[in-house]
């Protein structure tokens, strides 16, 4: 029987010995009552270390997580300030490999500290807007520490037992929101490449900014779409709506959207409550090879700073600066140039820092986050350079093609070296 905690006496000494290792669930599903609590206790007890793959609450700040040591998969949301301050400890690894590291006790998590909806009639609580690894964290945990909170939407899904809670704090508050990104003429022009390659019965892997959403905007005349994905914003409720989303066609999971975490706002919130045409699961099923397999057209969407001449991806830091992160980007980026009728895009503008910096390079400032063996297509606001299966050579061609015209004669005389031996 889980012991029921006011928030606003929480002792979380009760719980919590020196020397532990926190998980926490993350994005909109972080429990921020927890959070403020470990911020506010955690150096009376001491040698606390806790794991957050992304945040977007504002939460943790070099000052305010002090008391503990923080780790992450990367600078994601606003962790940043995290490793601008040399505060956040990053681990590289694939959104499918968090849950058995940490069933492996490689990430530890003697406390798991996670959001869920109110019971349901039997007594079992939903993930509510997350559901990636905090199923992993929650077996693996000594402590289960619950914030049930009676505005989370109960969404379906592997649910967990009240008797799996080994404290409930009991809330109200607005879970956390991450706004759709304002899209600009570039992520507009980026978005009319992109989609040239989702058509009708596709089915589509998306994150969530301004360069996705774009790219939804533009599908609304096309037929019975399906969706299996690691994240899904306000977008997808659009397309749904206008009957677009059908998931009709999907060779697995039929008729339903497969999602492992809702990031948007209180109106994707309130439709994904009880809705039956979602379901939320573990990235050991969103991001599983075996599982991505069974899919056909299936068309994958990720993101990056920068894209070397032979279609090297680098997601996670510019120069000395992490800002981003591995992510599922390798795992979706695989599926999608392998699935019949399938194709993989990464999508970026072509400049950064305002015109000043070409995000078509010839070198990496940062390391390799998806090899040139798994890249299919590269889009620009110029275009769309596909790689499968071209040369070294080729590659360095059809990349320089879709760079801003401002940078293209130096990428081509980059190149020079490479077209000269092939390689």
């Amino acid at each position: 029987m889980a012991v029921a905690a006011d928030p606003a006496a929480f002792d979380l000494s009760q719980f919590l010995r020196y020397g532990d290792r926190i998980v926490f669930g993350q994005a909109c599903g972080e429990p921020t009552t927890l959070v403020e609590a470990l911020i506010a206790q955690g150096r009376d007890i001491g040698g606390l270390s806790a794991f957050i793959a992304t945040s977007f609450s504002g939460l943790f700040t070099p000052i305010s997580a002090d008391s503990f040591a923080l780790s992450s998969m990367g600078a994601i949301g606003a962790l940043r300030s995290m490793t601008k301050a040399g505060k956040l400890a990053v681990i590289p690894c694939h959104v499918s490999q968090i849950g058995p590291m940490i069933a492996g006790d490689i990430i530890g998590c003697d406390v798991a500290m996670v959001q869920v909806s109110p019971p349901d009639a039997a007594g079992n609580h939903s993930f509510g807007l997350i559901a990636d690894h905090v199923q992993a964290a929650v077996a693996k945990a000594r402590v289960v520490i619950a914030e049930v909170n009676e505005q989370v939407p109960f969404t379906y899904g592997e649910l967990l037992p009240a008797s799996q809670i080994t404290c409930a704090v009991h809330v109200s508050r607005p879970p956390v929101e991450v706004p759709s990104a304002s899209i600009g003429e570039t992520d507009e022009a980026i978005a009319r490449h992109a989609a040239v390659y989702i058509g009708d019965g596709s089915v589509i892997q998306t994150g969530v900014g301004a360069v996705p959403d774009a790219i939804l905007r533009l599908l609304h005349d096309r037929r019975d779409l399906g969706v299996h994905s690691g994240m899904l914003g306000d977008g997808l409720v659009d397309l749904v709506e206008a009957g677009v989303v059908t998931n009709a066609r999907k060779t697995i999971d039929t008729g339903v959207s497969i999602n492992g975490a809702l990031i948007g706002t209180s109106r994707l919130y309130r439709w994904a409550h009880r809705n039956p045409a979602m379901r939320m699961c573990s990235a050991a099923y969103t991001h599983d090879a075996a599982v991505l397999a069974q899919l056909e057209r299936l068309v994958t969407i990720n993101s990056a700073m920068e894209v070397d001449l032979t279609g090297q991806v680098n997601a996670e830091q510019s120069g000395a600066t992490y800002i981003g992160g591995t992510g599922g980007q390798v795992d979706f980026v695989r599926a999608g140039a392998r699935s019949p009728s399938g194709r993989s895009i990464i999508a970026l503008p072509a400049t950064a820092k305002g015109g000043k910096l070409s995000r078509i390079v010839p070198t990496l400032s940062g390391p390799v986050t998806t090899a040139r063996s798994d890249v299919d297509v590269i889009v620009t606001e110029f275009g769309a350079a596909e790689l499968k299966g071209q040369t070294l050579v080729e590659r360095s061609r059809r990349l320089v093609a879709v760079a801003h015209p401002d940078f293209r004669e130096q990428l081509d005389r980059a190149a020079h070296a490479l077209r000269q031996r092939g390689y």
